[in-house]
């Protein structure tokens, strides 16, 4: 039996809420306040590592609660290095609340939390320690395409994300009227041609009727992909859209476990995966749902997260993009550096996120050690 390098002694949990810096809205919510659940791992050694997740506004009292009472208390005494075997028997023992949200979530966590601390371990940083696949990835910006925003409003933001070097925008669409949804992504591929990329996003408000309805029209504008045009748990719906469309269809932001990604592809219900690292429950599964996608020839384009996601895109050989949404500026003093179009992941040891601890501290709406 191979003796632990260390133990875990102490694991302490914030929340600290986040306001967006820019109104979001799209098809069927506002993003208000982004609640974010933290977890630090000390260990016997004095080492540490650091994770997080994240809502958009609700359940994060409960991903909390889940970590304080269940899973927090079953890492004391645990060798931080056994990261796989972690992630199963803290799955296992929340099998009653799994797969779900706020069980990923708190798994989410826990796991980026134990990454970080192998990372800092052997002195590598997060993406070559994950597979080292690419130096850098292209990124497109989410953040000037919001859904209350006017046509003229999305051409300015579209054209000043193009001159400041991103390589596409993605748009929310889910108007009333497909005639007013038209209308906004046609000014917009007007005014930045058609050599910037664009892609959609519905989250998930149209029936498979209305989707296959518009569909074709979206297409004719050049578009990268259409996202979450369906409930997430339609299966049937997606496979039926993805046959009536030559326009790719993007899902795995709502998706929770590899299970539900491996169903999708089995199916042919989509062809750009989108896993959430802290929706699918951590780095630990994130990177089987990558590589299960490789092995079907699709690429993954993740979801929200980029100050995790730029380290993961870079860590395998078939993602291609990065979706550039600031997230954590308030409470670190790192930032993602793009360069010609791309983001290049941190070569800092870790996550190569770096935490403004003071600030965390103010912030925090809930703090908790667990020993």
């Amino acid at each position: 039996m191979i003796k632990a390098t260390t133990t875990i002694r102490a694991v302490e949990l914030f929340q600290v809420d986040l306001p967006p810096p820019v109104p979001r809205s799209d098809a069927i919510q506002s993003f208000v306040t982004q609640e974010t659940p933290m977890v630090r791992i000390r260990c016997a050694d004095g080492s540490e590592g650091t994770g997080y997740s994240y809502t958009i506004g609700t359940g994060g009292s409960s991903v909390m609660a889940l970590l304080r009472d269940h899973l927090a208390p079953r890492l004391i005494g645990r060798d931080p290095a056994h990261i796989e075997a972690i992630w199963r028997d803290l799955l296992f023992a929340t099998h009653a609340t799994s797969v779900g949200a706020i069980t990923s979530l708190a798994l989410a966590a826990i796991d980026t939390a134990l990454w970080d601390w192998r990372c800092h371990r052997d002195g590598q940083p997060l993406w070559l320690a994950a597979g080292g696949a690419q130096a850098r990835v292209p990124v497109y910006t989410t953040e000037g395409g919001w859904l209350h925003l006017s046509p003229a409003a999305l051409v300015e933001e579209a054209i000043a994300a193009r001159e400041a070097g991103f390589q596409g925008a993605k748009i929310k669409v889910g108007k009333p009227h497909l005639a007013d949804d038209l209308a906004r992504l046609s000014a917009v591929r007007h005014a930045v041609g058609d050599r910037f990329a664009l892609m959609v996003d519905a989250n998930q408000c149209f029936t498979v009727a209305e989707a296959i309805r518009r569909a074709p029209h979206y297409a004719e504008l050049g578009l990268g992909w259409f996202e979450e045009p369906l409930p997430a748990d339609d299966l049937s719906g997606h496979v039926r859209l993805a046959n009536a469309t030559s326009l790719p269809i993007a899902v795995g932001e709502s998706l929770y476990s590899a299970g539900q990604f491996a169903d999708y592809v089995r199916q042919g219900a989509c062809s750009i995966v989108q896993a959430d690292v802290a929706r699918i429950g951590g780095i630990t599964p994130w990177l089987k749902v990558a590589h299960l996608a490789e092995a079907a020839n699709l690429a993954i384009c993740p979801h929200f997260l980029m100050e995790l996601h730029v380290s993961l895109c870079a860590a395998v050989p078939n993602a291609a993009w990065v979706e550039y949404i600031p997230q954590l500026d308030a409470i670190a003093t790192s930032r993602v550096r793009i360069e010609d179009g791309h983001a290049v992941p941190p070569d800092t040891p870790g996550l190569g996120i770096d935490w403004d601890w003071a600030e965390i501290e103010r912030r925090a709406a809930a703090r908790v050690v667990v020993s």
